[in-house]
């Protein structure tokens, strides 16, 4: 596993004091919200600059466009807590991700609809380059290029977020 960038947020201090008020539950679900709302970012730019391959596909080779659908975000749990919490941008791979079935929301139902190659394994080589061919670096590029707009989308989720939560704590219990 290499890790290519990572942000902390720090400095935020009246909603850190804010969050610290909310009950832990709530606390952890808005600092997660935060933290996907800031990893979206960096992920959407990253499928913006992923170059899609243009020239003659040979049989058995990913279709164009399979590197920019395979750009994911998760959560990594286990780097997570009350007090932080983690996401990871990356690229899927791997033979697990050759056929992703693809569903369909229909009529309130999830319908599988097909599947798709979603194996990127040469990302690192599009990237990085390799000896025969120059690098073309999308995912670096794209954490530099947006990481202050994703503190900002942090910053943004957790303020409304923590504004909904307190004034739903004012308000007490819903009725049931």
């Amino acid at each position: 596993l290499m890790e290519l960038s990572t942000a902390q947020v720090s400095g935020l201090k009246e909603l850190a004091d804010a969050l610290r008020d909310l009950p832990d539950r709530i606390a952890r679900n808005a600092l997660r919200g935060a933290t996907a709302a800031g990893a979206a970012v960096i992920r959407n730019e990253a499928r913006r600059r992923a170059p899609v391959y243009t020239g003659q596909v040979s049989e058995g080779h990913p279709r164009p466009g399979t590197l920019k659908r395979s750009i994911y975000m998760t959560q990594k749990r286990e780097l997570s807590s009350l007090v932080q919490q983690t996401f990871h941008v990356s690229v899927q791979r791997g033979k697990a991700r050759q056929a992703v079935q693809i569903t369909r929301k229909v009529k309130g139902q999830r319908v599988v609809v097909g599947t798709e190659n979603l194996d990127a394994f040469y990302w690192r080589f599009v990237e990085f380059g390799t000896v025969n061919m120059a690098a073309r670096p999308f995912m670096r590029p794209a954490f530099e290029a947006k990481k202050y707009e994703a503190v900002e989308a942090i910053r943004r989720y957790l303020a409304e977020r923590i504004a909904r939560e307190a004034e739903k704590l004012k308000k007490g219990p819903a009725p049931k």
